[in-house]
């Protein structure tokens, strides 16, 4: 994986804070330790950011905490949404037969030419224009 962009999908990072997953927070926790360390910064979107602040929020984390880890996060490569992204997303949703926040997702891991998506919201294995799903959980 040394030297291929990561983009990191929302369930990932709220299982890395939510010690309630049990299993899945100790994995998530550790491989999000992993993209911390590495050269190339972990790209996410701010759809992600969004999502992973209201679902902290959902899971009993204070809003002033939720804050302080979107603004960690904010720190890796931030893909911004605007009318580009979404009609990428738009095209996505019939070429993948994917739901429309998912292709968003997949349109911004293409924009931050990451090799990798993670994420357990897609089919494990499967390349979508040059980006390959791994689930980092399992």
């Amino acid at each position: 994986m040394i030297g291929n962009q990561v983009f990191v999908d929302t369930n990932i990072l709220v299982y890395a804070h939510d010690p309630d997953a049990g299993h899945k927070h100790t994995l998530a926790k550790e491989r999000i330790g992993e993209l911390w360390s590495r050269h190339i910064p972990p790209a996410i979107s701010v759809q992600v950011l969004q999502e992973l602040f209201v679902n902290l929020v959902k899971k009993g984390i204070g809003h002033k905490e939720a804050a302080e880890i979107v603004e960690d996060y904010s720190t890796w490569e931030v893909v911004e949404n605007d009318l580009e992204l979404l009609k990428a997303g738009i095209d996505f949703v019939q070429g993948w037969q994917t739901s429309f926040w998912d292709a968003l997702i997949l349109s911004a891991a293409i924009r931050s030419k990451a090799s990798i998506l993670w994420s357990e919201d897609f089919n494990v294995g499967q390349i979508y224009d040059g980006v390959l799903v791994q689930n980092p959980l399992e």
